[in-house]
């Protein structure tokens, strides 16, 4: 009996009128923002961490650091909703942006603050002695931070850059509040069509679950693939 009730809700929720058309281009859009936002994030981030540890030998150069510093100040301790609603509705008002797009930017932007002290404290704990031998090769300080600093700092910040993807990927659940159809707006847009909140709610938790445990396997993978090139 209860078996038969479960399947007789998934039924009205999900296959009545191909309602499950709606979840399943909900789950894409929010991979897309979550990815793109990620790709965006490591870009920022990275540029707003070198800004900060590199000397500071004119005044340019130290009112970037305090801009990267109130960057980061900013974005870390407003929001993301705010962040959300005040660059879709005021900042790109006249613009007529696609919403996912503008979803893209600004979770892309939250999480550059991020990333940014992650690999901050990345480049930080390579040994300067790498910074010293890049230079006496003759490298540029710019060259030594690209090619040798930077790929060993990866390797000790990926565990918390991918825990920062997990992060980024639960946060774009509040995507609908600037009309983005994703999976937590699809789902609400089936539980309104079918009358019931259990069984689509359910999936969704379920749905959110299996895509954090498939991204901490692909990450305990990686991970164990540089450990071994590492002791090559």
């Amino acid at each position: 009996m209860f078996l038969s009730s479960i399947i007789d809700k998934i039924t009205r929720a999900f296959l009545d009128n191909n309602r499950y058309l709606y979840f399943l281009d909900g789950l894409k859009t929010t991979i897309i923002i979550a990815v793109g936002a990620l790709l965006l994030g490591i870009v920022i981030g990275t540029i707003v961490a070198v800004t900060k540890i590199i000397p500071k030998k004119t005044k340019v150069g130290v009112f970037f650091e305090k801009l990267a510093h109130l960057y980061t100040t900013v974005i870390r301790g407003t929001p993301i909703v705010v962040q959300l609603l005040l660059i879709y509705f005021v900042v790109f008002a006249s613009l007529r942006l696609n919403a996912v797009l503008v979803a893209v930017i600004v979770f892309g932007i939250n999480s550059g603050a991020y990333v940014s002290e992650i690999m901050r404290s990345g480049i930080l704990a390579v040994d300067k002695g790498q910074m010293e031998a890049g230079r006496s090769l003759g490298l540029t300080y710019y060259q030594t931070m690209g090619k040798i600093v930077l790929p060993q700092a990866v390797k000790n910040i990926l565990p918390t850059l991918g825990n920062e993807f997990i992060m980024l990927l639960k946060e774009t659940s509040v995507a609908g509040f600037i009309t983005v159809v994703d999976l937590t707006k699809a789902t609400q847009m089936i539980v309104s069509a079918s009358y019931d909140a259990f069984v689509p709610y359910i999936v969704l938790a379920i749905t959110y679950l299996l895509i954090v445990l498939l991204i901490e396997f692909g990450l305990k993978k990686l991970e164990a693939r540089l450990r071994l090139s590492d002791n090559r």
